[in-house]
């Protein structure tokens, strides 16, 4: 049985997706659960969160393979081998990370030419296809881990696509803005492409010896991130997109007409709303964690440590709902 695999998508950028990922690996890990992130972003912005500058020199100046995603993938894009074995990065006891590496990128081109050789049951294009989840699945099994937190660049490419296909479940992380709007109504429908056509593939292959994803990529729900709060209540220029949100998300991606009258309130797939805890998030870098373990030593005095123990309540509300979602159950109700 493998490890679930949640990726948190949008075509959209600068929407929270990493912030997400980096935020949700450690709340997971703080409740109990044993999570691995995985780093398929070419950009490297969730690993730069977890990974001081001279930790990065050093896995990305290896000599040969470096210890990074890419360093696993490197024997299929160089026809020397299948699928290395993942270096691992151990954060804490529950927490451990795949880095990425923008060498990532050169892997487009070989996950782009295969796509098609699938349906000629060419096992080199499943392997390549399958490289990310086979990676992820070996090293979370490694790891122990309850659950695989993926991050990915913003566009509709080949890697990810074959992110997507890996992926289990995926959360959408919104803006309350136009772009990602546009983001969600071009992203619903090449989920459900890539789910159709990668399920066409699956059955045409013939090694039953290769354990292939599922590519389920079943929708768990929406985030809406970093929105701007006056007196507690998003400015006017903002509702008129975070009203359009449900009746959008329903259509593109749930392939659903809205309920009428539908709001973030009253729509269950809005998993959450966050408050821009933009304060905090320089002070959490620099103490390199996220913003609800942030002390006072940290700099959070005052108005400040109210903002951490709410933020400690949003993500601990976030991850059991993804946890609930993902088939993983209930966690962390004492924490």
């Amino acid at each position: 049985m493998s490890i679930p695999v949640v990726v948190f998508f949008n075509n959209k950028g600068g929407v929270g997706k990493t912030t997400m990922v980096y935020h949700l690996s450690w709340m997971f890990a703080e409740l109990g659960v044993r999570v691995l992130a995985v780093d398929l972003d070419p950009q490297a912005n969730l690993t730069a969160a977890f990974l001081d500058e001279d930790r990065l020199e050093f896995l990305f100046e290896q000599a040969g393979a470096p210890r990074t995603i890419f360093g696993a993938v490197q024997p299929l894009i160089t026809g020397t081998g299948d699928v290395g074995i993942p270096h691992i990065e151990a954060i804490t006891d529950n927490l451990s990370l795949i880095p990425g590496d923008m060498s990532l990128s050169t892997f487009e081109d070989s996950l782009s030419e295969v796509w098609p050789k699938c349906l000629g049951r060419d096992e080199r294009a499943f392997r390549i296809m399958s490289a990310f989840w086979r990676v992820s699945q070996r090293a979370g099994e490694s790891k122990n881990a309850n659950i695989i937190m993926i991050d990915v660049g913003p566009n509709l490419g080949a890697i990810n696509r074959a992110a997507l296909i890996a992926a289990d479940f995926v959360v959408i992380p919104l803006g309350a803005d136009l772009f990602s709007l546009q983001g969600l109504r071009n992203l619903g429908p090449a989920i459900h492409q890539w789910r159709e056509e990668w399920t066409e593939r699956l059955a045409k292959n013939t090694m039953k010896n290769l354990a292939l994803p599922k590519g389920g990529i079943k929708p768990i729900g929406y985030l809406i991130l970093r929105h701007a709060i006056r007196l507690d209540r998003p400015v006017q220029s903002f509702e008129k997109w975070i009203a359009r949100i449900p009746s959008t998300y329903a259509k593109e991606v749930l392939r659903q007409e809205s309920a009428v009258g539908m709001t973030i309130e009253s729509d269950p797939h809005c998993i959450a709303r966050l408050k821009d805890y933009r304060s905090l998030m320089p002070m959490a870098q620099e103490a390199r964690k996220p913003i609800f373990l942030l002390k006072p030593a940290d700099g959070a005095l005052g108005a400040h440590m109210y903002g951490v123990t709410e933020s400690y309540k949003d993500f601990k509300r976030i991850a059991l709902r993804v946890a609930r979602d993902s088939g993983i159950g209930e966690i962390g109700q004492s924490a």
